[in-house]
């Protein structure tokens, strides 16, 4: 343990007040526990109860290792060796696993402990949780895994169980899916389970550069290639060497730039923009379009040969209103981000705001989600999510009107949120609604409720 300034004090045991010395041990936010010189634990503070699940009541009299059970417990116990030699450790990162089993990044310091005579009678260690610090640290680096991906849907668990397979092998692959799904995410785990992991990850978005620019930003150009080139750059080909390219928004590349890249594709070569010399290009592709590439190959504007060289393994990622068994655990995860990273205490959301999450239609996908639940984490005073938390633009019209409703109306709004929540399937929303589904057909058609020319009953669920 240390001071204020850093410096180590070893901890002592006042017998004249043990009261003030267990008030101090538990209002402290790192986990804090003692043992005697058997190892037995004698003193487990409410910290060390959060951080391992464990209540003070099941460690107490119990050895260090039955409870803590980490990852040097058996071949460099950090409390043995301070007792032993009398030398404290500070900071040491390793991991201990809780009551459900789950590892739990630490650091551990440890301190002799003494009694009031100065007599030794055991050791003390004070342990951090870093779980946040973990999490936040891959958002920030951007470090994913396919662990990082949530989702209980069958067929985003289904995608979860290959990817370890498609990432060691080095075949091309389109990841398909709407704008908002989480396709870079799909991409990074894909890189980092693969065994270029080591190497660099570069993103590029297809449709982010004007089609003048976008050639030298893949391929780099050479000193006097152009007015301004100064000195040669180069571009993310050059960059992901080694690693992996990822080509967001594959569909919007100009037809010039299709043909440079199926030759990359083909032979692994490129040249600069202004350059004579041929460069190689060990560098794996993975593609990634909210366009029907098939329909753009039909039109003419996709090259047919080009599709094929990217489609050599396809994953398909269902928008959120599609899986939207998938909501309320991405709600739970965004809550506990954006509560870490503004410094908040928000750590619930309120059952009126669950519903209308839960009936909205996610256009943006999981990434309108993440807004959602980052305004509400600003805006939110207390520790629960209220309707009053969410953006406006959210709420169903019912609850933006001001003015009171005829019934009619209420009941029009009512079954029109209900048709959205389940695509306008016109057979599952007379189900939810446990009515029969002619009487929905005729309260539509009373309602003046206006359909889409799909209904959802033909659509695939993806």
């Amino acid at each position: 343990m240390k001071d204020k300034k850093g410096t180590k004090i070893t901890p002592f045991l006042s017998e004249d007040s043990p009261d003030r010395f267990e008030a101090v041990i538990h209002s402290i936010s790192d986990g804090v526990f003692t043992v005697d010189k058997d190892w037995r634990i004698t003193c487990f503070n409410r910290a060390a109860e959060r951080i391992t699940g464990i209540m003070r009541s099941q460690a107490m009299g119990r050895k260090c290792h039955e409870i803590l059970r980490s990852n040097i417990c058996k071949d460099a116990c950090a409390i043995q060796y301070t007792i032993e030699t009398g030398r404290p450790i500070i900071n040491l990162a390793v991991y201990l696993t809780d009551r459900n089993g789950t590892q739990v990044p630490v650091n551990i310091s440890t301190a002799l402990f003494r009694n009031i005579e100065g007599e030794l009678i055991g050791g003390v260690a004070t342990f951090r949780d870093l779980r946040q610090v973990e999490k936040l640290r891959k958002k920030i680096a951007e470090n994913y895994s396919f662990e990082d991906i949530i989702s209980k849907n069958k067929k985003i668990r289904e995608i979860l169980d290959i990817l370890p397979t498609i990432a060691v092998n080095e075949s091309t692959v389109l990841i398909k899916g709407e704008t908002g799904t989480g396709k870079e995410l799909f991409a990074r785990a894909l890189h980092n389970l693969s065994g270029r992991a080591g190497k660099a990850f570069i993103a590029v978005n297809c449709g982010g550069f004007p089609e003048t620019l976008i050639e030298s930003e893949l391929f780099g150009y050479e000193t006097g290639a152009f007015t301004g080139a100064t000195k040669a750059k180069p571009g993310r080909f050059g960059l992901a060497e080694g690693g992996t390219l990822f080509l967001d928004e594959i569909g919007d590349l100009p037809p010039l730039l299709q043909v440079k890249l199926l030759r990359v594709l083909q032979e692994k070569t490129y040249e600069p923009l202004g350059g004579v010399q041929t460069m190689k290009a060990d560098v794996r592709i993975l593609a990634a379009t909210n366009r029907n590439l098939e329909a753009m190959v039909a039109e003419g504007t996709f090259r047919q040969d080009l599709y094929y060289r990217i489609n050599v393994i396809e994953l398909k990622i269902p928008p959120l209103r599609n899986r939207m068994e998938d909501v309320p655990l991405l709600i739970d995860h965004f809550i506990e981000h954006f509560s870490t990273l503004h410094n908040k205490d928000v750590d619930n959301i309120s059952p009126r705001a669950l519903n209308i999450l839960m009936s909205h239609n996610y256009p943006g996908n999981v990434r309108e989600l993440d807004n959602i639940i980052e305004h509400a984490c600003v805006l939110c005073q207390g520790s629960l999510i209220t309707k009053e938390h969410l953006p406006d633009w959210v709420l169903p019209p019912i609850e933006n009107l001001g003015t009171a409703l005829s019934l009619e109306e209420v009941e029009k709004q009512f079954i029109i949120s209900i048709l959205k929540k389940n695509n306008w399937n016109r057979l599952a929303t007379a189900k939810e609604l446990k009515i029969h589904k002619t009487t929905l057909y005729r309260k539509i058609k009373k309602l003046g409720i206006q359909l889409p020319d799909q209904d959802g009953r033909s659509a695939r669920n993806d």
